[in-house]
């Protein structure tokens, strides 16, 4: 998928000097939104181990990981990652995102999580999608609107980010409601 020269695709470990570099940029603006990280998460040689976990995870039918760069460079300016798949009667996941600085408000993380819904009902047969965001992260909550999603509650200290236990709000976006397969 392509928009506004940003083509969202699947992850690969060739992606770790792009991923760390882009993280360095946006460390101190994604500080309040994130778990506080070792230096080394900050590394190629850190993303590319995260990377390699993710693919065993994404191997296991756990995790559906996505990166977006920009078409003309192919430099990395976002993620996102479609996991804790769980098949059964529950059949859903929970989508997580991020974009560089520079490209917030171009559209990239709402036409992203549209496609990944869409993959989730159309090709792995998920039910639902779960999201959670920090209480005051509008900017996320409007996202998670433009793509579907709903408010289903608030969970107190639900996430330790930025050195607390944060509350969160919660949402999700039913894909169908047939059966789960047998």
């Amino acid at each position: 998928m392509i928009i506004n020269g940003v083509e969202m695709k699947g992850l690969a470990v060739a992606h770790a000097a792009g991923l760390a570099d882009v993280l360095r940029r946006n460390r101190d603006h994604m500080a309040p939104y994130e778990p506080r990280r070792p230096e080394a998460f900050y590394t190629e040689a850190g993303q590319r181990a995260r990377i390699e976990g993710m693919l065993e995870e994404r191997d296991g039918g756990r995790l559906v990981p996505y990166v977006f760069t920009e078409t003309a460079t192919g430099a990395v300016v976002g993620a996102m990652n479609l996991g804790g798949i769980a098949r059964g009667p529950l059949c859903s996941g929970g989508v997580g995102y991020w974009v560089d600085r520079a490209w917030h408000g171009k559209g990239l993380a709402t036409a992203g999580l549209r496609e990944v819904c869409r993959t989730a009902r159309d090709e792995l047969g998920l039910h639902r999608i779960e999201a959670q965001t920090l209480v005051d992260n509008t900017a996320s909550m409007r996202v998670l609107a433009k793509a579907g999603f709903t408010e289903i509650g608030l969970a107190p200290r639900y996430l330790h980010i930025d050195g607390a236990w944060r509350d969160h709000r919660l949402f999700q976006r039913l894909l169908h409601d047939d059966p789960p397969p047998a």
